[in-house]
């Protein structure tokens, strides 16, 4: 890809004409309205900001920020499926679409030439949003970035051309659907910790896989799987479970988590690879509704 940046007198990158389109755009180069009123003024946004506004949002988008939005266009919502906005729009759906709407809002300014350097981004629906660089443009979790840098006096906006989606499902529903965890989920269920992670959290969870417990010794398993383990079993579990959400870039970083068994594990690159104590992270950063998984390979043990 050709990262030469084309600046005009309005500062936008990528060689794209945006303060002539969407319309109105220009003047707010010179004007610098806020996000919400940015997004009206443009008439390509008519239904993201009747989204906002059912759900609440706009007071929150006409703050100080500064806030960076990844803004479907309305043709963006009309390819949603027959009904899903209709149902979205409705009352008793407003922390749906509170969350989906959350999830196209990054905290802080993002200019295209930043995003451009990024693989993924937090968004204030506590979710990651992943970009990447294909067939020379930006995507956002698919999404195409059709317009970049429209520059509000709260942050800036990139228009996209598809409504992105956050998770739905819980840790638990996102391991069940994963189906390499079926050992850790009758293991939760055992230990009466299945519900509380199915709760509103949000929580890290370092899961180990099918295999991971398989390579415990002979008859482990099955002793910890009884009723009178289940104690232990609870201490065990609790190790590989933090309070909050800790992609990979800010677990390395720390270089440590504090679990919910008040014990603290170590996060470090150990010959190029990320691992979690003794056990190697073989896939990270998996969002949940309420909060994100890194996959292991080994059985975390707490100390005696």
């Amino acid at each position: 890809m050709d990262r030469r940046f084309t600046v005009t007198k309005c500062g936008l990158l990528l060689g794209l004409a945006l303060c002539g389109a969407p319309p109105n755009a220009h003047a707010d180069c010179a004007d610098k309205k806020d996000i919400v009123d940015t997004a009206v003024a443009a008439g390509s946004f008519n239904t993201l900001a009747t989204a906002l506004t059912k759900a609440g949002l706009v007071d929150a988008l006409k703050g100080d920020g500064p806030f960076t939005v990844f803004a479907p266009t309305d043709e963006a919502f009309a390819k949603l499926p027959k009904g899903t906005l209709d149902d979205l729009l409705k009352p008793e759906n407003k922390g749906r679409l509170s969350a989906i709407l959350t999830y196209h809002v990054v905290s802080g300014r993002v200019p295209a030439e930043k995003a451009l350097k990024l693989t993924n981004a937090k968004t204030l629906n506590g979710q990651q949003i992943d970009l990447v660089v294909k067939n020379g443009g930006l995507t956002i979790d698919g999404a195409k970035v059709v317009k970049t840098d429209i520059e509000c006096s709260n942050g800036v906006i990139h228009i996209i051309d598809s409504v992105i989606l956050p998770s739905d499902k819980n840790i638990v529903a996102t391991a069940q659907a994963a189906g390499t965890f079926k050992t850790l989920i009758a293991a939760l269920t055992a230990a009466d910790l299945a519900t509380a992670l199915q709760g509103d959290g949000p929580f890290t969870v370092f899961a180990p896989t099918d295999e991971a417990f398989a390579k415990l010794p002979k008859g482990t398993l099955d002793s910890l799987l009884k009723s009178e383990n289940k104690e232990k079993l609870a201490s065990i579990l609790k190790l590989h479970v933090a309070s909050g959400r800790a992609f990979a870039t800010d677990a390395l970083a720390a270089g440590k988590v504090s679990t919910l068994q008040k014990e603290v594990v170590r996060v470090r690159m150990v010959d190029g690879k990320a691992r979690v104590n003794d056990a190697n992270i073989v896939k990270t950063d998996i969002d949940a509704s309420n909060g994100v998984i890194h996959v292991i390979d080994t059985v975390l043990m707490p100390h005696e």
